[in-house]
């Protein structure tokens, strides 16, 4: 699912240059209160997180199944309360950012399968003069194995059985013990 996760981060890299990190989210917004040794996390910021895939069978050794992708736009909001920062236009700008970051994902197809679809959002501030803007997408997969990689392992199996050494009990001739 890496192809999904490296897609939608070039998208961003690509046609949002104001963000100064895209990375996956393995909890780095979290981190800020813990204390945690972490690279440094810094704003605007997008972390990718693809927590679940529900799967369904289908022929063979085919499965298709719904991904859920979760796009967390985190921003410094800090210097945005005093009085001369002009706060509506900062919520303005922020607005625009989310919208934009939405334009970019809303119907983007990051495989050959199919496209991500928006079904929730949520904003909410966090510690720090944070604001995060959480959109969860989802997105249809399919996973298929081979038959080539079927045969693959079974090629794999019968080298490794060859080049391991002959049991002695099969070899022909006179027993060690009987001379």
């Amino acid at each position: 699912m890496e192809q999904v996760f490296n897609a939608i981060a070039e998208r961003l890299q690509e046609n949002l240059p104001e963000l100064s990190f895209i990375d996956e989210d393995y909890g780095q917004l979290e981190a800020l209160d813990n204390d945690r040794d972490m690279y440094p996390l810094t704003f605007p910021a997008v972390l990718i997180n693809m927590p679940s895939t529900e799967w369904q069978c289908m022929q063979g050794n085919s499965q298709k199944g719904v991904m859920t992708v979760q796009i967390r736009l985190i921003l410094d909001c800090y210097d945005d309360t005093h009085i001369t920062s002009e706060p509506s236009a900062k919520i303005e700008e922020r607005m625009q950012m989310v919208h934009s970051l939405h334009t970019l994902l809303q119907g983007f197809r990051p495989s050959d399968d199919g496209e991500l679809i928006r079904t929730s959002s949520r904003f909410y501030t966090a510690n720090h003069g944070i604001k995060v803007y959480e959109t969860t997408y989802t997105l249809s997969v399919t996973d298929s194995i081979t038959e080539t990689t079927s045969q693959s392992r079974r090629l794999t199996t019968r080298i490794f059985a060859q080049v391991l050494p002959p049991d002695p009990s099969s070899v022909s001739g006179t027993p060690s013990g009987n001379q």
